[in-house]
């Protein structure tokens, strides 16, 4: 008896605090996603109120669609640069901003900046000073690699969104890594320092191994943003010039609504989730693997 009034007393509890945030994450994000699941396996379009179900052919479309290979291996090679670039320079600002250097919590905030600015806002800016700025100092001062706009070129235009993108996201990342530095605990520093060893060394085979936590959270959130990048990609380059910069969520939205292929694209962008929980949930065992052996 006792029992079963301890555990109603608890599920009330539960209830009271807990029921709401629970009755809003099922209604916002677990039935959405079932939802989503099963129009799958529909004919829907977008807009009509009928639709049947057609078992597995949208599954069967998504591979014999060549534009969505094509959009996929585009954004994997915009996903390994940028998460290796992003998280570089995001580990070396961190490293220098905590090393004691004059002024470093003013570099701290500057640095951080481009990160409170919107994706669309970001693009179109961005936009401006590869079409205008930069094309005026190259005619002006005879720059050959900025005579022309790197917008209209089908292979500098992928290195404009990834450019734009690691500088958007380095900062984001280097608060993370500030805060894994400065856990770090200096008597261990310290006795390095006494030991000989020099910071290179220090670096390698001390700070490193100690900051896994920090890699993984931060390779976790850059694989997660890079692959479902599409504000910066739609304001920047709209996937142009010839689709050649039309990565992955774009081509999802173009199938989904533009087409009014629903059951399509939401297929499509099932399997995008499937592929990135893999790679995430590999990306996350592994690393910890290597902070265990640490």
């Amino acid at each position: 008896m006792n029992k079963k009034k301890n555990l109603w007393n608890d599920i009330k509890t539960y209830l009271f605090f807990a029921g709401p945030t629970t009755f809003i994450f099922f209604t916002v994000i677990i039935i959405p996603f079932l939802f989503g699941i099963y129009l799958t396996f529909t004919n829907w379009d977008g807009i009509s109120s009928n639709f049947s179900l057609n078992g597995l052919n949208n599954y069967a479309a998504v591979f014999a669609d060549k534009a969505f290979w094509a959009s996929l291996l585009l954004t994997l090679k915009f996903v390994f640069f940028t998460v290796i670039l992003t998280n570089v320079i995001a580990f070396f600002l961190a490293y220098a901003l905590t090393s004691g250097l004059k002024g470093q919590n003013f570099f701290r905030a500057g640095f951080f900046t481009p990160n409170l600015i919107g994706g669309v806002v970001m693009g179109l800016v961005w936009n401006f000073i590869f079409t205008n700025v930069l094309v005026y100092i190259g005619k002006t001062y005879n720059f050959p690699l900025f005579s022309a706009s790197w917008l209209g070129n089908p292979d500098k235009a992928f290195w404009t969104l990834v450019i734009v993108t690691v500088w958007q996201y380095s900062e984001y990342m280097m608060i993370i890594y500030i805060a894994g530095f400065m856990n770090i605990p200096k008597e261990v520093l310290e006795a390095s320092s006494i030991d000989g060893a020099n910071g290179f060394v220090r670096l390698k085979n001390i700070v490193t191994p100690l900051m896994i936590p920090s890699f993984i959270i931060c390779i976790f959130l850059s694989l997660q943003k890079c692959f479902m990048v599409y504000d910066v990609n739609l304001s920047l380059t709209k996937g142009g010039p010839f689709k050649s910069t039309q990565m992955i969520s774009m081509h999802v939205y173009e199938k989904a609504f533009l087409s009014q292929k629903y059951g399509i694209g939401q297929a499509e962008a099932f399997f995008l989730f499937i592929m990135v929980a893999v790679v995430t949930l590999a990306q996350v065992y592994f690393s910890k693997k290597l902070e265990v052996e640490s």
